[in-house]
């Protein structure tokens, strides 16, 4: 124990001295461990978690509106196939309907590609509000999450049109 005590006074470090501030190190580095490090490091996983969430939700409503574009194709080339569906029958009549027919056809195809696109752009508008909706709703939760307050209407409301305003997909 003497030689101990003798290397630490080469060295120049009070034996009694060091191992008080190492216990204290230790106790304080432990209490910082429980009550500060891990608080921490689980807010900073559950934020991963969130953002994650928030990734996923936005590669959601791309494929959904992958879907709705789809959707528009479709019933666009189903009016196209309509309408020549039409043509060519109307062509296959004889010479004193070709005209009568032919009328129809371009009235009967113009309303369903109307109506095809009217369809379309209701769909497009309703998903694009339920984008902006969700979106403003992903904003509001994850600024009153990272701000670490409860928003006031008023917060909201303003978040909400503001994010609504900066959203043009």
């Amino acid at each position: 124990m003497e030689t101990l005590y003798q290397i630490f006074a080469t060295l120049g470090i009070d034996l009694p001295r060091f191992l008080a501030q190492s216990i204290l190190f230790v106790t304080v580095y432990t209490i910082l461990h429980f009550f500060a490090f891990r608080p921490i490091l689980k807010m900073l996983a559950e934020r991963r978690q969130r953002i994650e969430e928030a990734q996923q939700n936005a590669e959601k409503v791309k494929r959904q509106l992958a879907e709705a574009e789809l959707r528009y194709q479709e019933i666009l080339r189903k009016a196209n196939d309509d309408a020549s569906k039409l043509l060519e029958e109307t062509r296959t009549t004889g010479e004193a309907h070709i005209e009568q027919a032919a009328q129809q056809a371009i009235t009967k195809a113009s309303a369903i590609i109307t109506r095809a696109n009217e369809e379309i752009a209701q769909d497009r508008v309703r998903m694009m509000t339920e984008v902006k909706n969700e979106i403003a709703s992903l904003v509001l939760e994850t600024t009153s999450r990272i701000v670490g307050k409860v928003l006031t209407d008023d917060d909201r409301q303003r978040l909400t049109e503001e994010t609504k305003k900066s959203i043009e997909l």
